[in-house]
């Protein structure tokens, strides 16, 4: 009888993914996660030495997994920031134990901002400020972080199921938040 294959680190980090996407990153014991991956404890011991490791691999995949979201996210709007913070919102709707685990819990000194999380490496937050600038808007910079401390609230109040508006209100909203910012 052959053994089989040894289970790989993508077999294992995969599984804690699902784990996290399904229900938080907390909730991944040892046992359940080697039930998910279909081996015993030991390979996920002798692959990783704490929790702490696994963390960082399943954040990067999940990171990955944001900035896949974000740029499969149709973009349709004029206003600046908007399809930024459709996407940001939908992300956290939609998968809101990623979502904390991206940008509501402290990660660590190797992790990445939140900036650097949304921006990704297609620079999707310097081409809004661009567009913002390109709008007219005095100092876009500034704007991009009062829409983004409003985006945020937004996303966290998804998370916690207080943000019940459709996608036309929250466009609505966004844009209101848009021109008011530009305002001030």
């Amino acid at each position: 009888m052959s053994r089989k294959a040894t289970i790989t680190q993508k077999e294992i980090v995969n599984a804690a993914f699902k784990i996290t996407k399904k229900e938080g990153f907390e909730q991944i014991t040892s046992r359940k996660l080697a039930a998910a991956a279909g081996c015993s404890t030991q390979p996920i011991f002798r692959i990783y030495e704490n929790m702490d490791g696994l963390k960082k691999d399943v954040y990067d995949k999940a990171a990955a997994y944001y900035e896949d979201y974000y740029n499969d996210f149709e973009k349709t709007h004029e206003v600046p920031f908007v399809d930024l913070g459709l996407a940001y919102i939908g992300f956290a709707q939609k998968y809101p134990h990623l979502f904390r685990l991206l940008f509501v819990s402290e990660q660590g000194t190797d992790s990445r901002s939140m900036y650097d999380l949304v921006n990704g490496s297609n620079e999707n937050v310097v081409k809004e400020i661009n567009r913002a600038k390109a709008k007219g808007a005095g100092d876009a910079q500034q704007l991009f972080m009062q829409m983004w401390i409003f985006i945020h609230g937004a996303g966290c109040m998804a998370v916690t199921g207080d943000y019940d508006l459709d996608e036309a209100s929250s466009v609505a909203l966004l844009e209101s938040a848009y021109k008011a910012f530009s305002i001030g």
